[in-house]
């Protein structure tokens, strides 16, 4: 994505989902998004341990990471503006960022 985080990245942004400050959010976008340049797909990050969130460990991250245990919940997808969203907590690699993204197809019905 040249404007904005590319896919795979931990950004934190507004929190949408609770009364908390921020949240992290993982881009699933590329750019064959329509508006990839203004926009973004993230999945939700939580530390609510979940059995059906998927865990987020050391090994997941390239580079960076969260201070935090911490978990995506490919049920919880949002679009947010690039300007909207305030520091890359880090990058996954392709692997994780792979799996989040068919656990959300899942729940869209996708197989």
């Amino acid at each position: 994505m040249s404007e904005g985080y590319e896919r795979g990245a931990v950004v934190k942004g507004p929190d949408l989902l609770a009364d908390h400050d921020y949240r992290p959010y993982v881009c699933l976008s590329d750019d064959s998004h329509p508006f990839h340049d203004e926009e973004a797909l993230y999945a939700a990050s939580t530390t609510t341990k979940r059995a059906v969130a998927i865990p987020l460990t050391d090994d997941d991250f390239v580079s960076g990471g969260l201070p935090r245990e911490s978990y995506v919940n490919p049920w919880t997808v949002v679009t947010v503006r690039h300007a909207d969203m305030n520091h890359v907590e880090g990058r996954l690699v392709e692997a994780t960022t792979e799996k989040i993204a068919r656990e959300v197809a899942s729940y869209i019905g996708v197989r």
